[in-house]
């Protein structure tokens, strides 16, 4: 039944392929289920000729040997009219770099050759399908942060916490920021977009605790991620975590292991983008990953400063990416302001990590 929905969904696609390397195998894969399939030597050209109605459903671009890939998939993201097009790179071998610079540049996926056709058809059908019920879902997604209500009780719980625990540190936050400055150049307040309850994106805040470049050394650092082991079939991991990371400061240390790095983030409990407890607000790129109706149900309930996996198992190297998911769901379907106390209660002895996570 899949592979005929699949089917179905592919039927009538146009498909450009950049590249040449693997051309052939491409075109084996597609030929026998998509409607039509271009192979293009000038990419600037052929994109630049199209009109509204000649545009392909589905751009694939080989990234060995294509020095230009990251420009060109910025060129289509940044166009007015291209921007919407399905976006797929392929290469020959595994390149964690490229890997963060695809999902940056909002590509819709990056496979590396071989891999099993009927899962390549099978993602590309998915994602036909979702640009076609696009507009609803971010319509959705409006309409579920207009639905989303935190309950009263707890509102003004966090209200009155963060604001009087703001009054009481502004001494700390004011050396802090003076030891962090003194340590390295940067910003003090470290500010990344993330994704909380309903899909909402906000700015999150922490003490800065790592480089200036610590961004650019994620590729380098790949292998040490931990939860690299339970990607999906692309390789791909929901979550990013580095044992003894190399990329945080002296200071920077301290600040996390007693998770004095986090406490900026009562500004964003006090203004209403996070509550005390829940779920981690996710950056983008990982909450891009967690769309199956399995684990999307993490977003319905409230993003939190602390949480059931805050308390559980952080820092453990046992904890799996598939444990961390269903913590989350299990207080997204479960949250109340008994199971709120309790987690408060148990955060405090677990400030204290036993590792460098």
């Amino acid at each position: 039944m899949n592979g005929h929905n699949n089917d179905t969904a592919v039927a009538n696609v146009r498909s450009v392929y950049f590249g040449k390397l693997l051309r052939d195998a491409i075109f084996e894969c597609l030929d026998k289920h998509t409607k039509e399939v271009i192979f293009i030597d000038d990419f600037q050209s052929y994109i630049q000729q199209q009109t509204f109605l000649s545009l392909p459903d589905l751009v694939l671009i080989e990234v060995d040997e294509n020095p230009e890939w990251f420009n060109q998939v910025s060129f289509i993201r940044d166009h007015p009219i291209l921007k919407h097009l399905i976006v797929v790179l392929i290469g020959t071998t595994e390149n964690a770099e490229s890997r963060k610079k695809a999902l940056k540049l909002r590509a819709n996926d990056y496979y590396v050759y071989p891999f099993p056709h009927a899962d390549f058809i099978s993602r590309i059908a998915f994602l036909i399908r979702f640009k076609a019920i696009k507009p609803n879902i971010m319509e959705l997604s409006v309409q579920m942060q207009e639905r989303y209500k935190i309950p009263l009780s707890k509102r003004l719980f966090d209200i009155i916490a963060s604001g009087t625990a703001l009054l009481l540190l502004t001494p700390l936050f004011i050396l802090i920021g003076i030891m962090i400055r003194l340590e390295s150049k940067g910003a003090i307040i470290y500010k990344s977009k993330r994704v909380g309850a309903g899909y909402k994106i906000f700015d999150f805040y922490k003490f800065r605790s790592m480089r200036q470049d610590a961004d650019k050394m994620i590729g380098e650092l790949a292998s040490l991620n931990q939860y690299a082991n339970e990607g999906n079939k692309n390789g791909k991991s929901a979550f990013v975590k580095f044992n003894n990371d190399p990329r945080i400061t002296r200071l920077g240390k301290i600040l996390r292991k007693t998770s004095i790095d986090e406490l900026p983030q009562l500004i964003n409990v006090f203004i209403g983008d996070m509550s005390l407890v829940g779920n981690r607000p996710l950056p983008l790129y990982e909450a891009e990953q967690l769309t199956t109706n399995k684990w999307s149900s993490r977003f319905n309930g409230p993003a939190g400063l602390t949480g059931l996996w805050q308390i559980s198992r952080r820092g453990r190297k046992e904890m799996s990416e598939s444990e961390r998911k269903e913590l989350d769901n299990y207080y997204a379907n479960h949250y109340s302001i008994f199971l709120d106390f309790k987690i408060i209660l148990k955060t405090i002895p677990a400030l204290i990590q036993k590792e460098e996570v």
